[in-house]
């Protein structure tokens, strides 16, 4: 059984600065930030969205926008034909059944086009301050690398997740384990030696130590 407090604690030494690094100010630009972000880079997203959300940043502009006036904005952050659609229906919806605003539950949240459990999880979590774990790679990678978990899909793992941490650290476990992903624990090269929490780590100990 792994002790999670003290695998959260080292990664809370190791990244103090751990949040979420997609820039925004309201849910709704939140929201349109992780739709971006499948399968693209937080950086690029935010340089999309520096300009983006200058000229549009509430349900009822980009529900007034084409799919292709949306996607020519959105372009660099590929996939821009499906997330264009996908912004555009899920800013009509929040229009036509939320009277304008971000609903605030999973439930709710997940009946928007495009919105998942991972994306409705980011946004209840850091716009909404409420407790989730969103798992995206670098979480499901990370957690079930480590061993806190031994799941084969996303949703497993939030779920193996929220048994296993404490429920006052589930958000900013999700940020800890995304900036160890991104950091240290990549996907191809881990950087095994320098992890202060390698001991702790079933991949480690079943890969590294005897190299």
């Amino acid at each position: 059984m792994k002790d999670i407090n003290k695998i959260l604690d080292e990664l809370e030494k190791l990244y103090p600065d751990a949040q979420c690094e997609l820039n925004y100010e309201t849910p709704f630009e939140l929201l349109v930030a992780t739709i971006l972000s499948a399968q693209c880079t937080d950086v690029r997203v935010n340089k999309v969205t520096e300009k983006l959300f200058a000229k549009y940043n509430t349900p009822e502009q980009f529900a007034q926008l084409t799919e292709e006036e949306i996607g020519e904005e959105i372009r660099s952050c590929g996939l821009y034909k499906s997330k264009s659609k996908k912004i555009k229906e899920t800013s009509r919806m929040i229009c036509e059944n939320f009277e304008g605003e971000v609903p605030q539950t999973l439930k709710e949240l997940t009946t928007l086009p495009g919105v998942g459990r991972k994306t409705a999880d980011v946004v209840l979590s850091n716009a909404f301050k409420q407790d989730a774990i969103a798992v995206d790679t670098h979480v499901f990678r990370v957690t079930n690398r480590i061993g806190i978990v031994n799941e084969k899909t996303a949703e497993k793992t939030e779920f193996a997740l929220m048994e296993a941490i404490p429920k006052n650290r589930w958000s900013h476990s999700h940020h800890l384990f995304i900036f160890h992903g991104r950091r240290m624990c990549k996907a191809r090269k881990p950087e095994c030696d320098l992890c202060p929490i390698r001991e702790e780590c079933n991949y480690y100990n079943s890969t590294q130590r005897n190299d």
